[in-house]
C-alpha cells in the first residue's frame, strides 16, 4: 500500500500503483476494442528539464512519468495521469511539462462513482464548490 492508500494491482502481467489505474486501463481496452481510441501506450515518459553540470557535480534530468498516453481515431493524442489529488511536486512537473510539451494534452482524472465514474480533476473541483455554495 502507497502513501495515498492505493494498493498495487495487477492486470495482464502489467502492474499498475492503484485498482482504480487498473480500472482505467480495462476501459482503455475496451474503448481500443470498439474503435473509439486507436491505441494507447503504459507510462509514457516525457524529458522535462536536461541534465547538466554545476560545479562538476552532474545533476540529473527530470521526466514525468505519466500513466497513459492515449491516440485517438482523429489523431488526437492525450496524456492520461490518474489522480486521487496532486500534489506540489505533481503541480510543479505539470507546469514544467506545459513548458516543454505545449503541443500535449494533459488529462487528469480521478473516479468519483457519485459522478460517474472517472472525471477530470477541474471539474470535480468544481462541482465540489458549488455543493459547498449551495449548501450554505
Amino acid at each position: 500500500m502507497s502513501k495515498y492508500n492505493a494498493v498495487k494491482t495487477s492486470i495482464d502481467g502489467f502492474t499498475f500503483d492503484s485498482k482504480v489505474e487498473g480500472e482505467y486501463y480495462l476501459k482503455l481496452k475496451e474503448k481500443q476494442r470498439t474503435g473509439e481510441i486507436l491505441a494507447f501506450e503504459l507510462q509514457p515518459k516525457f524529458l522535462l528539464q536536461n541534465g547538466f553540470r554545476k560545479e562538476g557535480k552532474w545533476i540529473h534530468p527530470i521526466h514525468y512519468i505519466a500513466d497513459f498516453e492515449v491516440t485517438y481515431p482523429d489523431g488526437r493524442v492525450e496524456i492520461v495521469d490518474i489522480k486521487g489529488q496532486t500534489t506540489q511536486v505533481f503541480d510543479l512537473k505539470k507546469k514544467l511539462f506545459y513548458a516543454k510539451h505545449p503541443d500535449k494534452t494533459l488529462k487528469l482524472l480521478k473516479k468519483v462513482n457519485k459522478y460517474g465514474g472517472f472525471i477530470e480533476l477541474d471539474e470535480y473541483a468544481r462541482i465540489k464548490k458549488e455543493e459547498k455554495k449551495n449548501a450554505k
